[in-house]
């Protein structure tokens, strides 16, 4: 115990530290643009999140199999970013008056609690715990079954990260405009849900490949319509606090996703973790079109 208190205080650290910068980053873009540059810009910057958020693991694999003491060295990447950023970004708006403090926490608490973004936040939460399932249980179904090594692992997630950026930079903003933000969000949960439940009858590298980039283009769809649907519900002065909170639930699905299907694995195997990801990702689908007042 004396060892583990001390890597869950620093792992806990660390994941405060990284969903800071995710929100912040969200919340600037978010004041910084409006209308259609607006929903661009976050569909690059959940490009850019998802990608990282498998390269960097995977690149740490790399480095620490050589020794496992180098992968943490790479967050040392952070210090130099630390020095630019107070030059390059700049915050568009600050309270400054205490009085104006409490009108914005009431505020705020009126635009979290209302039905409508309840149901986004909670959406965000599932479509994480549906996201990393894949990224958790993959790698060992692979490896079970068709003896993928980390290599071939490391390709079959580099091919969800492609898919998902492909599509949130280029094509998100096009299926909110032509189909409208719910039923765009509701076919990026439905094609996450088919090659879900294609993961357990896949056994080719190609097959398997294509499914990963379909997984992820339907991820891709989802995330930027959901973050843009959030930001477009939120006043100016308070965009980049709810864009905080979709971030925040986004990680809280992160932490939910092997709490919760932990217990699926004991006892339907690693088949049943992906037909339960799969059934989360259709539910969430039709959430979307779920009443609110």
């Amino acid at each position: 115990m004396q060892t583990l208190e001390p890597l869950l205080v620093t792992r806990g650290l660390l994941g405060a530290a990284s969903g800071g910068i995710a929100a912040a980053s969200l919340g600037l873009l978010g004041n910084m643009y409006e209308g259609e540059e607006r929903s661009q810009a976050l569909g690059y910057a959940t490009s850019t999140l998802t990608i990282t958020g498998i390269a960097f693991p995977l690149l740490g694999g790399w480095v620490g199999s050589i020794n496992w003491q180098f992968a943490f060295c790479l967050y040392g990447l952070s210090l130099p970013l630390a020095l630019l950023a107070p030059l390059m970004l700049r915050e568009k708006q600050q309270i400054k008056a205490s009085g104006k403090t409490k009108d914005f926490s009431n505020k705020l608490s009126t635009v979290l609690g209302h039905p409508r973004t309840l149901l986004l936040l909670l959406t965000l939460c599932l479509a994480s715990i549906s996201m990393y399932a894949v990224v958790i249980y993959a790698p060992l179904y692979l490896k079970a079954t068709i003896g993928a090594g980390a290599v071939l692992n490391g390709v079959v997630l580099a091919s969800r990260a492609v898919g998902a950026a492909a599509i949130s930079a280029f094509g998100a903003k096009w299926l909110e405009k032509t189909l409208g933000a719910a039923q765009s969000t509701a076919m990026g949960f439905g094609l996450m849900a088919l090659t879900l439940m294609t993961i357990p009858l896949l056994h080719q590298l190609s097959w398997i490949v294509l499914t990963a980039v379909f997984f992820g283009v339907g991820f891709g769809i989802v995330l930027p319509t959901l973050y843009g649907t959030l930001a477009n519900l939120a006043p100016s002065d308070l965009r980049s606090s709810v864009l905080a909170a979709g971030t925040g639930a986004g990680f809280l699905g992160q932490f939910l996703s092997p709490i919760l299907l932990g217990p699926v694995l004991s006892y339907g195997g690693l088949e049943g973790v992906f037909y339960a990801a799969a059934i989360i990702s259709l539910v969430t689908g039709l959430l979307l079109f779920a009443p609110t007042r």
